[in-house]
């Protein structure tokens, strides 16, 4: 991105919660930073979230404590997180002692929180347009040369 563009930066606050080794999550990031926005960059595995903000941002997506738990890559299975007889006190307790069972990105801006698996579920949340084509590391087009998410996007 050139220096002679503007940036939201200022206008809006957007955070991600980022693993730069993820491929969803670098995609975001470059999604976010497409829309002309500087995030507020966490890397959660070095900077992890305390239990009150994990909390917060689970009820803020809406969704269940277990459904944020990674699998892949991750010590899940070695931990017997799939048995239902953990509680969420005690899901909790994993994601915070390991928080590689995170899963990711989490990106909180004005308009909502959101784990965005896939990458494009960032796009009902951005404040602001696309300002360009945007290719996914995968080669997947996201996004057309006018700014406009092609037809699998969420905006």
């Amino acid at each position: 991105m050139g220096q002679a563009r503007d940036t939201y930066s200022g206008r809006y606050e957007v955070t991600i919660y980022h693993n730069p080794n993820c491929g969803t999550s670098r995609n975001v990031l470059d999604l976010i930073r497409n829309a002309g926005i500087e995030p507020t960059i966490i890397e959660y595995l070095k900077a992890p979230p305390d239990r009150q903000t994990l909390l917060g941002l689970i009820k803020r997506m809406g969704i269940r404590v277990r459904e944020l738990l990674r699998r892949k890559g991750s010590p899940y299975d070695e931990l017997g997180l799939d048995d239902p007889k953990f509680t969420d006190d005690q899901l909790i307790d994993a994601m915070l002692a390991n928080p590689i069972l995170i899963n990711r990105p989490i990106v909180v801006t004005p308009l909502g929180v959101k784990l965005c698996r896939p990458s494009e579920m960032v796009l009902a949340i951005l404040p602001a347009p696309q300002r360009g084509a945007f290719t996914k590391e995968d080669g997947e087009r996201l996004v057309h040369d006018q700014g406009r998410p092609t037809r699998g996007s969420n905006r």
